[in-house]
């Protein structure tokens, strides 16, 4: 079933909606969740089902242009709300953090992005910023940034040698710097 009419079927209000999501995204969602949540399979499987929750409530009024980005945003949302709360019971997950300190290394300079720029303003620039990468380069960045994959399941993806991918996201970490700092983002 393609993702129009998974769509129509939120708009329709039928559970199939729900089933059919799942069938066609749920590894994805999984594997979000669990990356973020250090393979904590009953607290991945909590959120995508949250997430599932939120989609229904969402759809309709809106009708998402991409149900794959979509969902994986709210999945994504969850999981990192859930890691804040285990985090706080001191049950945390370190490829997050890595992955959080790594780019905030290369963006921040005093305080935080969010201190600087507007969330919603920032995100277009990186919109802007993945937009002037070639493909893999985009892949890779999103890929560990995003889905916070590691540099093995990258590597396992790309079919690159692990080296290669450290290599190029120090690359466009250091490309993202430039970008942000000629748009007088930080400093």
């Amino acid at each position: 079933m393609n993702d129009s009419e998974i769509i129509d079927l939120f708009f329709e209000r039928s559970e199939n909606a729900i089933v059919e999501l799942s069938e066609k995204y749920g590894p994805v969602c999984m594997k979000v969740a669990m990356n973020l949540l250090g393979n904590n399979v009953q607290d991945a499987e909590e959120c995508v089902n949250d997430a599932y929750l939120g989609v229904w409530n969402a759809v309709p009024p809106e009708r998402p242009q991409s149900l794959l980005a979509f969902v994986c945003r709210i999945v994504r949302n969850v999981s990192i709300n859930r890691y804040k709360h285990n985090r706080r019971n001191k049950r945390g997950n370190g490829n997050l953090e890595m992955c959080i300190e790594e780019l905030e290394g290369n963006i921040a300079s005093h305080g935080s992005v969010e201190d600087q720029i507007a969330e919603s303003e920032l995100s277009s620039y990186i919109d802007e910023f993945l937009d002037s990468l070639d493909k893999e380069d985009r892949i890779i960045f999103v890929r560990r940034f995003w889905y916070m994959d590691t540099y093995k399941d990258i590597s396992k993806a790309s079919g690159l040698k692990e080296v290669t991918v450290r290599v190029r996201l120090s690359r466009t970490k250091t490309k993202l710097k430039d970008f942000l700092q000629k748009r007088g983002v930080i400093a």
